[in-house]
């Protein structure tokens, strides 16, 4: 399929009014950010994988996710250190498999951080009722009520909202610290196998669900790593990205499989597996009616805050960085006076309050997992096909292992999109439906109208350059 890519008029003009602003970032916060991404995973969502595969399935599942993940970041820390743009994984791909696969990453990205919000929003939902505050209720105008506010706040500018992203993390770990102390009192080993088995194939009290339940739990192993990946979005606004990304994105996934072998161990150890399945707020009701509970459910909110905090910033930047180079319409990429793009925040937010009307938080978050594991096996082929073919690229970091770790995480990734339909097959669906209308678009119309001096095209075009130079 070809394409065209050409320069708007005014390129100079063009460009900027499409800009961010820079070195806002030092590896510092982008470590907070990766960990704000993801923090909500641990206090809600996690849990339904319980329903799925038991505790022996969700924590066999969890190991193998976390492996990749890790194996992931590894690869994305060298590709963003080559590549420091505000694209990210979609920057990655369309220098590796070109403008089809580069659309096809981002969208795939843009679909996760689209949905994977208006999960978040369900889940604040369900922690406001149970505070009771006011009598006020689980709703639709408490889910408006975030992504206004939260949308506001990212209009100010990336540095005001890096650093109260960063505030709202450090309270959301000190909250999982709290838990943690609270929930060892109640701990009893029981509990983790406390879910009946079945007669599927393998069930026992560690696997009630069979072999199967490990395959089932892995869209919901993958909540507790969900958008850590985003980190490299912020390259256009760090400090020496080159540097500073894969630092902070290495450092965040670390952290990460701390807090969740924490709560995945104690929540489930001290309420009981079949208890924790279900349940909204699950790290609150572990520690029952204590006033260790109430201190966790305030800051337990101020953790799905967080996330639902910082992947707004995540789609703002995935929208923007696909815009400015014509991959979308070109009005979403224009920028504010605080250099905040506007129309990427709030027509991704639009959309998101749409979904979370639903109230539907495991359905939204299997949709929100399909996007990410198929922008995850396509960002492992790009940092493969890159290793192969451009090994003279200049790598300020590289990835240890080589293209065996990215390929373990390839590998997974690709189970992981399976995992999906097997979980909810209607919604896996659905989402496949509307990534495959993004490519229809990009068929028919976009790649006859990519434009030639953004970032991610110069990328490719000095690429494609030095290759015919040689």
């Amino acid at each position: 399929m070809s394409t065209e890519v050409s320069p708007p008029p005014g390129n100079d003009e063009y460009l900027a009014k499409r800009t961010l602003r820079s070195g806002s970032a030092g590896w510092v916060l982008l470590a907070g950010l990766g960990v704000s991404y993801v923090i909500s995973g641990d206090f809600s969502g996690w849990n339904f994988g319980l329903a799925e595969g038991g505790f022996g399935g969700l924590l066999i599942a969890s190991v193998v996710v976390a492996a990749m993940y890790l194996a992931m970041v590894l690869g994305m820390a060298e590709l963003s250190s080559a590549l420091p743009t505000a694209g990210g994984g979609y920057t990655f791909a369309r220098r590796a498999l070109g403008p089809l696969g580069g659309f096809a990453t981002g969208t795939a990205i843009l679909i996760e951080y689209a949905i994977a919000p208006a999960a978040i929003a369900t889940f604040i939902g369900a922690y406001v009722e149970s505070l009771n505050l006011f009598g006020i209720t689980d709703g639709w105008w408490v889910y408006l009520a975030v992504y206004a506010l939260f949308i506001g706040v990212h209009l100010a500018g990336a540095g005001e909202a890096l650093k109260a992203m960063f505030v709202i993390t450090a309270i959301a770990l000190v909250g999982l610290l709290i838990f943690a102390v609270a929930a060892l009192g109640k701990f009893d080993v029981s509990n983790l196998t406390n879910i009946a088995p079945t007669d599927a194939a393998g069930a026992s009290s560690f696997l009630p669900f069979g072999y199967l339940g490990i395959w089932a739990a892995i869209p919901f192993a993958i909540w507790f790593f969900l958008a850590v990946e985003g980190v490299p979005l912020a390259a256009e606004e760090a400090s020496e990205p080159e540097k500073n990304v894969p630092k902070g994105i290495i450092v965040a996934m670390l952290l990460l499989i701390v807090t969740g072998a924490v709560v995945l161990f104690l929540v489930t150890g001290a309420l009981g597996a079949d208890a924790a399945s279900s349940s909204g707020n699950p790290l609150v009701e572990a520690l029952g009616d204590s006033g260790a509970a109430k201190v966790v459910n305030y800051i337990g909110l101020a953790g799905l805050v967080a996330s639902f905090f910082s992947i707004v910033y995540a789609y703002s930047r995935q929208t923007f960085a696909l815009s400015r180079a014509g991959y979308l319409p070109t009005s979403l990429s224009v920028t504010n006076s605080r250099k905040a793009p506007m129309l990427a925040l709030i027509v991704p937010g639009v959309i998101g309050f749409g979904l979370s009307l639903t109230g539907e938080g495991a359905m939204l978050l299997n949709m929100a997992v399909f996007g990410a594991a198929v922008s995850y096996v396509l960002m492992m082929v790009s940092h493969i096909v890159l290793r192969v073919r451009e090994p003279g690229m200049a790598r300020p970091y590289r990835t240890p292992g080589g293209i065996v770790t990215t390929g373990f995480a390839l590998v997974i990734a690709a189970i992981s999109v399976v995992a999906t339909f097997i979980v909810d097959p209607k919604a896996a669906l659905w989402t496949l439906g509307v990534f495959c209308a993004f490519l229809a678009y990009f068929g028919l119309y976009s790649r006859k109208h990519l434009v030639a001096n953004s970032p991610d095209e110069e990328f490719a075009a000095l690429a494609k350059a030095e290759k015919e130079l040689e």
